[in-house]
């Protein structure tokens, strides 16, 4: 009896996916990868008969297959995901993979694969009892938003996580896997083309391991976090990146991407109308930023002003030609509605000054308490206080901060205070630096 004929009469079927990953089958439902117990418990259970038969499984193709899958991983405690996906070329991008691993079974999915209907994997990343476990989860849930406009939750970043449990700044997913399991994965096929097909069976090794070793990180990373108290401060870090607002592609707002190099409100008004001007085109035209306007020109026209074809053709940063096309006469009419823009309606745009003297001292101090306090509670110095948040301390006792509130103000903001005021002095004990009370 074929496979095919098999599945057809509604019998079990061991699918063997790229050379040993199995997934047990019953009409089509994905079950546990230890396949041979699977088959006698549905035999038991269902009261049906079973047969066996063999069929290479290289991807998920169709919508049933997808939707089988899920509904396996929606009753499971969590499920790892990863995506693949290209857009040095496009301004969207395009997904060419989905890796999904829960406790019990594990498949790599080609959205690709003409009328596939993602919804089932949509409707899993929407589901509250499912947590999702991502490695830096940023751009797998923009894509997962992008297309569905569901931001997948609840989420587990274990690169965040990681470094709550004091593995460092912004972990890679490879020395996350070797410091956790010892594990030394191949990233020879780092650089695939995702989008070509087929794809071999080294390269859908290499996908897959993405989420299955990601299963192991997220058991080890949950139990230190558990132990220690601190999986409400990964909930608390959770909470931008479950966030719509992060993902939000408005022209309004692209502006807020670039560094402000203006020289005025008037040349503001301008870039942040040019700014719009260029996200609306490059999502129109599906084609990078850049392509369209780079940085570089966009500041020098906010600057410059140009009133006309002929002096936009003056500036350096745009090629030679440029004042002839249909896009500088578009460019000439933006710049003319900033300067209309009334100013009231302009953002109020906070200039940081030069430290004092003072100011600066204080901000190397802040630096070497901040470094001891992450080693003393092992934890990654960046997730308490970045650069910025250190240099607003320095000046103000009253600075909104992160680094003042909740758990980061225990481990370090109280500390810091007391070291401006001080109340604490900072000297070595066996080499390393530790905060003390300061001798009155």
């Amino acid at each position: 009896m074929t496979p095919e004929q098999v599945r057809g009469q509604g019998l079990l079927t061991l699918k063997v996916w790229n050379r040993g990953f199995l997934l047990a089958y019953f009409g089509g439902l994905p079950g546990r990868r230890k396949a041979v117990s699977s088959a006698t418990k549905l035999m038991a259970t269902s009261g049906r008969p079973c047969a066996i038969g063999v069929a290479l499984m290289r991807m998920i193709t169709t919508t049933s297959e997808l939707s089988a899958l899920c509904d396996v991983l929606a009753k499971s405690e969590y499920v790892a995901v990863d995506t693949e996906f290209l857009r040095e070329q496009t301004f969207w991008p395009l997904l060419c993979l989905i890796q999904l691993a829960g406790p019990e079974a594990e498949a790599v999915i080609d959205p690709l694969s003409p009328g596939i209907d993602l919804a089932p994997f949509y409707k899993l990343m929407a589901d509250p009892a499912t947590v999702k476990v991502f490695h830096a989860a940023r751009q797998d849930i923009e894509i997962v938003y992008l297309k569905s406009e569901i931001v997948p939750t609840p989420v587990f970043d274990t690169q965040v996580a990681a470094m709550v449990c004091g593995y460092g700044d912004s972990i890679s997913y490879v020395n996350l896997v070797k410091k956790t399991t010892g594990v030394d994965l191949d990233k020879s096929s780092r650089f695939t083309d995702w989008s070509r097909r087929p794809l071999s069976d080294k390269q859908l090794d290499y996908a897959l391991a993405d989420v299955t070793h990601l299963r192991d990180v997220y058991v080890r990373l949950k139990q230190t976090l558990e132990k220690t108290g601190r999986t409400p401060w990964l909930q608390e870090e959770m909470g931008v990146l479950t966030s719509p607002s992060t993902y939000d592609a408005k022209p309004e707002n692209a502006w807020q991407r670039l560094k402000l190099r203006v020289k005025g409100r008037k040349s503001l008004a301008v870039l942040i109308e040019l700014a719009a001007w260029r996200e609306r085109m490059a999502q129109s035209l599906d084609v990078p930023r850049g392509r369209v306007l780079r940085d570089d020109a966009l500041y020098d026209i906010a600057n410059q002003l140009p009133a006309s074809a002929d002096a936009l053709g003056q500036l350096r940063t745009l090629s030679d030609g440029f004042a002839r096309s249909q896009r500088a006469k578009e460019i000439i009419d933006v710049v003319k509605a900033g300067l209309a823009r009334d100013p009231k309606t302009l953002p109020k745009i906070e200039r940081s000054e030069a430290l004092s003297a003072e100011a600066s001292a204080t901000l190397e101090l802040l630096k070497v308490l901040l470094k001891a306090a992450a080693a003393e509670h092992g934890v990654a110095p960046r997730i308490i206080a970045d650069s910025d948040d250190l240099e607003q301390l320095a000046t103000s006792d009253e600075a909104n901060i992160l680094a003042l509130q909740g758990w980061r103000r225990t481990l370090f903001g109280d500390a810091a205070l007391k070291l401006k005021r001080g109340e604490l002095a900072l000297t070595l004990v066996n080499g390393e630096v530790r905060a003390v009370p300061a001798a009155r």
